[in-house]
């Protein structure tokens, strides 16, 4: 029963690659970004003032734009829900607890990136 198996997962594996490889790059992007949101991400936003890192969120699983209610059009900011880590460790500690958030895309520097310190 195992060795049929093979062949079956083989084929279903080289069809979705085929209909992968036919997407439009846009279609890939959001295929990549529907798995992630399924699967999880660990990402780190750094908020920075001047060259310094003023503040740092963890555990964030994505990083949303603001949507308009009336159109189609997207607003000026970014929000999401992440861990405020106060002593920038990159390490959920006892005390720092899991916020929402939002930063203008005019006025705010920031770096989002995935934690390399899991």
């Amino acid at each position: 029963m195992r060795f049929i198996l093979w062949p079956r997962l083989l084929v279903l594996g080289a069809f979705i690659m085929v209909l992968a490889g036919g997407c439009t790059q846009e279609s890939q992007n959001q295929l990549g970004r529907a798995l992630q949101n399924w699967t999880g991400t660990d990402g780190v936003l750094d908020v920075l003032a001047g060259n310094k890192v003023y503040m740092r969120f963890i555990k964030i699983d994505k990083l949303s734009t603001a949507r308009a209610t009336s159109d189609s059009g997207t607003r000026p900011y970014r929000y999401g829900y992440g861990v405020v880590d106060e002593n920038f460790n990159h390490v959920v500690d006892p005390g720092e607890n899991k916020v929402y958030f939002e930063f203008s895309d005019y006025s705010t520097q920031y770096v989002f990136y995935d934690n390399y310190n899991r």
